[in-house]
């Protein structure tokens, strides 16, 4: 039985970075296998990126089921988490949900490093739709799209220079890589900037592990009939 990690956009550079991320979690005994889908865009950058990959999601999801013990939806947009979330008892983690919950754990005031600035508003209206945005330092992006990550040299110098404006204009105390394909980046960046550093995929498969360990569902009615 696995825990099943889908990156719903179609860069397989993106899920096998994601695999390289939360492969320090495995030692909790859980297969996990990350996914990479097929049908969706090269990086999910527009609001119909978003509503485009929902479906094909929930039909991956769909074969799925039978195997699995748990899904995380790796998009800082968590597209159709919620969907998902009314068909399965099943974990079902969100990688921004995630990200957000365990910043509120590690400092004050967290910063978000969007991808481009058309992520934030989507940033900005999940961060209210949860209620902390009081606790939001600020949301700033690097001007990149997905495929431009996976270019070390173009990325790194841009994500230092966005976090420490995060932290040193806007005050955060902890900065969240507001997309899947940051992840590789994240343990140089920290040691660079010397505050808390939340990979939204660690966080969100983390959250899935203990879950699953404590058997615990966003549908309890459903788990125990």
């Amino acid at each position: 039985m696995t825990l099943f990690v889908i990156n719903p956009n179609s860069t397989q550079a993106v899920t096998d970075g994601i695999d390289a991320a939360i492969s320090p979690l495995r030692q909790w005994g859980q297969k996990i296998e990350c996914l990479t889908l097929a049908d969706g865009p090269p990086g999910i950058e527009t609001d119909q990126h978003v509503v485009d990959v929902v479906a094909p999601t929930l039909a991956l999801v769909e074969t799925l089921k039978p195997r699995a013990t748990g899904f995380v939806i790796a998009c800082f947009s968590d597209p159709g988490v919620a969907a998902l979330r009314k068909i399965t008892p099943l974990p079902v983690l969100g990688i921004r949900e995630a990200a957000i919950t365990q910043a509120l754990t590690l400092g004050h005031r967290f910063g978000i490093i969007a991808i481009g600035e058309a992520s934030i508003p989507r940033h900005l209206a999940a961060v209210e739709a949860i209620g902390v945005t009081a606790r939001l330092a600020g949301d700033r992006a690097l001007g990149l799209s997905v495929v431009d990550l996976s270019d070390a040299t173009k990325t790194e110098a841009r994500l230092t220079h966005i976090a420490k404006t995060l932290r040193d204009t806007d005050k955060a105390d902890v900065l969240i890589l507001g997309c899947a394909g940051m992840a590789q980046y994240r343990a140089t960046l920290e040691a660079s900037v010397g505050i808390p550093v939340i990979d939204p995929c660690q966080a969100a498969v983390a959250l899935a592990l203990g879950r699953i360990t404590l058997n615990q569902t966003h549908q309890p009615e459903i788990a125990h009939a």
